[in-house]
């Protein structure tokens, strides 16, 4: 179905984007329109919640500004996302409405159903515009994943569980146990975590270029 003021034939754009009035969230990744989540789950509000308490606590005192979705990031006329954390250390792309241009860090935390376009074209676009690093969590069995960027691509730096401390790339004196971000009950069915280890893909580290 099409949504907006842009023809059928035409992509969508920024100034499509500002002209929609409902309350519905929505995100333009090459001028193709993505419906988000209605709502998030308890434990992704847990994890957003707990991590923009660390960051912000981390980069209160300095240039760098933490936001939390939504917050709008225009990263090109065709390109708007809502990244559920990002961390800005440009004052000039802060902007009354939205952010404008690529954040320094940016945190996607997965649910099965943006799982496939966190992974694929979003984290594309974030490379192809920008930004210098990227995690991504996984909320059961808990991971983060980080991504630095290496020319136009990502390189995976690192992968972390629930046991480790997380220390970023880019901002080496941000260091985050991971243990309060998945301090959350097991839901029905699930098991406690039995190996230290990030499990299948995200096992091991990647090696330096």
């Amino acid at each position: 179905m099409h949504y907006g003021s842009a023809a059928p034939d035409l992509p969508y754009t920024w100034d499509d984007y500002r002209s929609w009035k409902d309350d519905r969230r929505w995100e333009i990744i090459g001028g193709d329109l993505y419906a988000m989540s209605p709502a998030p789950s308890v434990r992704h509000q847990e994890i957003q919640t707990e991590l923009a308490s660390i960051l912000r606590g981390h980069f209160r005192k300095g240039p760098c500004r933490a936001l939390a979705s939504p917050v709008d990031v225009r990263l090109s006329d065709l390109d708007v996302v809502q990244p559920d954390l990002i961390v800005v250390c440009d004052p000039t792309k802060v902007r009354r409405t939205h952010i404008e241009g690529a954040p320094d860090l940016v945190i996607e935390i997965l649910s099965p159903s943006t799982e496939q376009r966190d992974r694929g074209p979003k984290l594309d676009l974030y490379a192809r515009t920008g930004v210098r690093e990227v995690w991504l969590v996984t909320p059961f069995p808990p991971c983060v994943e980080v991504f630095v960027l290496d020319g136009p691509t990502y390189r995976r730096h690192s992968a972390h569980v629930q046991t480790d401390t997380l220390a970023s790339p880019t901002f080496p004196e941000l260091k985050v146990d991971l243990a309060p971000v998945f301090d959350f009950p097991l839901e029905p069915g699930e098991e406690p975590p039995s190996v230290k280890e990030p499990p299948g893909r995200y096992a091991g580290k990647a090696s330096s270029p």
